[in-house]
């Protein structure tokens, strides 16, 4: 290499190529490499124009995983025997003809590029019969040989030897049995989106799978499995033109792995981020760790208000209007889950809805329902006395002393205070008799209804969990569990009220959530970004109770916290949100303040939860019991733990060996 940078060396100067068009076969290749991948990708292709023709039964049969052979058997409309060599071409096609439909695609194939690449890489050949002639016709790829076949109306392509020419992609392939699995997932894709068409798979001379013509769910149920049915929910949405049908898992039932998770846009199947993210932003606060939601979710809107003409294996959507189709899947995904277990009938139970991927769990959670008719005198006092405390947290105020009763019969354990009324006006709080009920007896002011689904109280265990006895058998509660989710889900609500009736009203600065000012700013180093986020989104976190402004160049000063979270690192807090807000963009910047809000009131409600070990009266179990039924999500908490678990009275006997 020479040492002269004004004079480079020749010998290091590359040899110039001369521009020139590429070879139609050499194009074939490029084009192929595109769309096809695999066997699975053939038959995604191939069911595609079997769906486009009208089919009502559709047969698939393969060898050594599609690797050897592949054909499709329909009983669609057919090609007429005169257009049979020119479906081989690229960018021949019968679903466009001009831009306007190309803007406005119906179909599930619109390229006219997969036979044309199928073909450029495996030995194929088409059988079809239209209707009204006499017999059918059939095409080699190769030749464009035509002669005449037998078969009845409808289309058959065949697929030999795949990537035989192309022996360095097929040493990519893995084996027999990964490939089948990757082409009966292509199937099942396209029959979740089709019940109304039978579909049938051989292997190797054997059935493998098949699913005859049925209703949407009992597709769902042929295809997913009855287990799915009894761990999800259905989900029916309307806005203006858009639709959004389906079903979605519990909670509860969420996977380690992605792996049962499919979205449709106008009936075909899309791996998109926007559609994934507004689905699993609807379980942000209820699901635990790294859980994966399970759904089967269909997207409806006018063609012309989606571009499909993304990426060749057309698994890729654009929307014209990103914002609204996230915000309706996450307002439907979200409504379809929020009533919890707890309010529905035992005659909806779902038995081991909680199971997911094999995992064992030990009790069934019952399943959701009409609204519980209850009523106990001592429960508003309680409630009250909740509200009052979780109020004085959301707005700032100081937290009101409780009015701690000592048990004539346990002088050792304080009972959590039912009589709130002094507490509230600040006087000497009046003493409250409590005593353990005897065996028999319980200290319910009202008999215990049987339309409770969770029951009536029978006694706390280790200071952490309640134990009641529904029509079911036994309820087992985590007290802090459950009253943090009934804690969030009400600041959830106060909020929105509050920022609702400060929008109505014109008052920005009451929208957002009280701050409390720091005596001394803190100030901390920042990067550049974190600079401009601040610039940028000053009002956004002065709503989040976040003064944030440059000191100087490099150093951010913060001069205000949320006035619940005064035991947050306040440095660390704002150092999240703003990496939260700096990693949106404008259409997502408004998703990512309602989850800061969200982030916030949940540690708000963490905080202000019942602790363990505090002992609750009968009267406050009830209560507490009565709120979880009246909650939404309340079968989970703010972190997706269990909040309940039912054992029912069969599980019990199975323990004890009653009848055998």
């Amino acid at each position: 290499m020479s040492l002269n940078a004004e004079t480079p060396d020749p010998a290091d100067v590359p040899a110039r190529r001369p521009i020139r068009e590429l070879p139609d076969e050499l194009i074939s290749q490029i084009a192929a490499g595109e769309v096809i991948e695999r066997p699975g990708s053939v038959v995604r292709e191939l069911l595609d124009n079997a769906l486009d023709a009208g089919s009502r039964q559709i047969t698939l049969r393969l060898a050594a995983g599609g690797v050897r052979g592949i054909s499709v058997e329909d009983d669609g409309a057919g090609i007429p025997a005169d257009e049979l060599p020119l479906a081989l071409r690229r960018h021949a096609t019968s679903k466009i003809g001009n831009l306007h439909d190309l803007e406005q695609v119906g179909t599930m194939g619109f390229r006219g590029e997969a036979l044309a690449a199928v073909a450029s890489v495996a030995e194929l050949s088409i059988t079809s019969r239209h209707a009204g002639q006499p017999h059918a016709m059939r095409i080699d790829a190769r030749t464009g040989e035509l002669s005449p076949a037998a078969r009845a109306v409808g289309t058959t392509v065949e697929v030999r030897e795949l990537f035989y020419a192309t022996p360095a992609r097929r040493k990519f392939l893995k084996t027999d049995a990964t490939e089948l699995a990757h082409c009966l997932d292509a199937v099942r894709r396209h029959a979740l989106a089709r019940p109304e068409v039978g579909f049938a798979v051989w292997h190797e001379g054997r059935l493998v799978e098949q699913w005859r013509a049925a209703a949407p769910d009992q597709r769902i149920a042929d295809v997913l499995g009855a287990d799915f049915i009894a761990a999800s929910r259905p989900v029916t949405s309307q806005v203006g033109p858009l639709r959004v049908i389906g079903r979605v898992g519990l909670p509860e039932a969420a996977r380690a792995r992605a792996d049962l998770q499919y979205a449709y846009v106008n009936g075909r199947h899309v791996r998109d981020r926007l559609v994934a993210h507004g689905v699993r932003s609807a379980y942000e606060d209820v699901l635990h760790g790294q859980r994966q939601p399970s759904y089967v979710l269909f997207i409806e809107l006018p063609p012309e208000r989606v571009d499909v003409n993304v990426h060749p294996t057309k698994a890729e959507v654009r929307f014209r209007d990103s914002r609204e189709v996230h915000q309706a899947l996450r307002r439907a995904v979200e409504a379809a889950i929020a009533v919890s277990t707890a309010r529905r009938s035992d005659e909806d139970i779902a038995p081991d809805a909680g199971a997911a991927d094999g995992a064992a769990v030990p009790a069934t959670l019952p399943a959701p329902p009409p609204q519980p008719a209850w009523q106990a005198p001592a429960m508003p006092r309680v409630q009250g006395a909740l509200a009052l405390q979780e109020a004085a947290m959301l707005y700032g105020q100081p937290v009101p002393p409780r009015a701690w009763n000592t048990p004539a019969s346990n002088p050792d354990h304080p009972a959590m205070p039912i009589n709130t009324g002094p507490a509230a006006t600040g006087s000497a709080p009046e003493p409250v008799a409590a005593t353990t009920p005897a065996i028999g007896q319980t200290a319910m002011a009202v008999e215990p209804d049987e339309a409770w689904p969770l029951g009536r109280a029978l006694a706390q265990l280790g200071g952490a969990y309640v134990l009641a006895e529904n029509r079911r058998g036994l309820v087992i509660v985590d007290m802090h569990a459950a009253h943090e989710r009934i804690v969030y889900e009400r600041l959830k609500r106060d909020v929105a009220e509050r920022r609702r009736a400060a929008v109505e009203s014109g008052d920005a600065a009451a929208e957002g959530i009280p701050a409390q000012p720091l005596l001394i700013p803190a100030t901390f180093a920042a990067t550049p970004t974190e600079v401009a986020t601040a610039e940028t989104h000053a009002q956004t976190l002065r709503l989040l109770g976040l003064d944030l402004s440059p000191l100087s160049p490099g150093v951010l000063a913060l001069r205000s916290r949320p006035a619940a979270l005064h035991d947050a690192d306040p440095v660390g807090l704002a150092r999240s949100v703003l990496a939260d807000l700096g990693g949106a963009d404008t259409g997502e910047a408004s998703t990512r303040v309602q989850r800061a809000y969200d982030d916030i009131l949940a540690t708000m409600a963490c905080h202000g939860a019942v602790r363990a070990n505090r002992k609750l009266t009968i009267d406050e179990m009830n209560a507490l019991l009565r709120d979880m039924e009246n909650t939404d999500r309340a079968d989970l908490c703010n972190h997706g733990r269990p909040t309940w678990r039912q054992v029912t009275i069969k599980e019990l006997d199975t323990l004890f060996l009653r009848g055998r």
